[in-house]
């Protein structure tokens, strides 16, 4: 079996856990691989205190629209690289100046361009990180 469809499956089964997760299920699984202070900074929130609050499905309250799906494509692509690589290996891919994204780092340009824009070109190059290459 080549890399490439060892990739594939990896992207296609994060995918579908990406849009299956209710909110808090889906904050929780990814404060597990990137820490709480960066899901925090990529929920654009200053304080840890609300991705636990996020997390916890009897407190009612959830991030917005817009953050949740920045969430679920942090979560996609951090569920993708862990499939080959430790939680450490993923948070530094998140916060690391990244050659294939003319070296801003991922969580940078998640949390602060449009989604829309820039979630296909972060994709491409966790894909091709996985890859290996």
């Amino acid at each position: 079996m080549s890399i490439q469809s060892t990739v594939a499956r990896g992207d296609l089964r994060a995918y579908e856990e990406s849009v299956r997760l209710a909110t808090p299920e889906l904050v929780e699984r990814l404060r597990d691989l990137l820490g709480a202070k960066l899901v925090a900074y990529l929920g654009s929130v200053g304080e840890t205190r609300a991705v636990r609050q996020w997390a916890d499905a009897h407190d009612g309250r959830t991030p917005s629209t817009e953050v949740v799906n920045r969430l679920r494509m942090a979560y996609r692509i951090a569920a993708l690289l862990r499939e080959k690589d430790s939680a450490a290996v993923v948070q530094a891919w998140f916060q690391g100046m990244n050659p294939r994204l003319d070296d801003v780092a991922p969580a940078r340009l998640l949390r602060e361009a449009e989604l829309d824009e820039v979630g296909p070109q972060i994709l491409a190059a966790a894909r091709a990180f996985a890859a290996g290459g």
